[in-house]
Parts: structure tokens; C-alpha cells; sequence
């Protein structure tokens, strides 16, 4: 759970610009939309194959320079 301590004569924006900063670093929201929906495990295999394909492509574009 991503935890912000409000610093003396903080205002209220750069406090929640601070929180929005750690629960994006901390991937709280790619998790919950990830887990908002039930996934077939087909379906989720799937989606990890895409991804090391794209990782992979990425690494060989990247080496290729």
C-alpha cells in the first residue's frame, strides 16, 4: 500500500501529486486492472507469449545499433 507523510506547510496538490507519483512507481493501477477482470488461462498465457515476443524484438532492435 503506497504511504505519503504530509510534510509541515505542504499543500494539498504537491501531497497528491506525490501520492499519484508512488502508487504509479509502486504499479498499483496496472495491478488492479489486471486483476479486474477473470482471465482465461489461455488467454493469460497468451498475453505472456505477446510479451516476451515484444521484449525480444525490442532487445534485437536495440543489440542491431
Amino acid at each position: 500500500m503506497a504511504h505519503v507523510v504530509a510534510d509541515e506547510k505542504e499543500s494539498f496538490e504537491s501531497l497528491l501529486k506525490r501520492f499519484s507519483r508512488k502508487v504509479q512507481q509502486d504499479g498499483i493501477i496496472s495491478e488492479v486492472r489486471r486483476r479486474g477482470r477473470y482471465q482465461k488461462p489461455i488467454t493469460r498465457r497468451a498475453r505472456k507469449a505477446s510479451a516476451r515476443r515484444r521484449q525480444a524484438a525490442k532487445a534485437a532492435r536495440l543489440n542491431r545499433k
